[in-house]
């Protein structure tokens, strides 16, 4: 079963898991070039709860973020990637500069973010 989903998905997802009582935490990223904060991220926002749901910039976002250089991986690979780490319950993709609309949907108990 994939870990990745898309938004209907991740809101019928996220109402069934609060209904069992589970903690759900968010944090969102480019996570372009995985490096050691990311992973550092992932583990402390998984320590938070019980499932850990990342939104994930697609490529189109991360243009308008970081520059037409960007990314440098795709996002399929991205979120293929993200989605073989333990820690991680749950990819979301969007496309909006932020990822409020997503959060909305979910609606977690905790949102973590990290710094550059």
């Amino acid at each position: 079963m994939s870990k990745i989903k898309n938004f209907s998905e991740i809101e019928k997802i996220s109402k069934r898991l609060k209904k069992e009582g589970k903690i759900i935490v968010f944090t969102n990223g480019c996570f372009d070039i995985i490096h050691p904060g990311h992973i550092k991220l992932l583990k402390k926002a998984k320590s938070l709860g019980d499932v850990l749901i990342v939104g994930l910039n697609k490529d189109k976002s991360i243009k308008k973020i970081k520059g037409e250089k960007r990314p440098i991986i795709d996002e399929k690979e991205r979120a293929e990637i993200l989605s073989s780490f333990e820690m991680i319950n749950y990819v979301v993709l969007f496309g909006e500069k932020t990822p409020e609309r997503l959060i909305k949907k979910i609606l977690p108990h905790y949102i973590v973010k990290g710094g550059d």
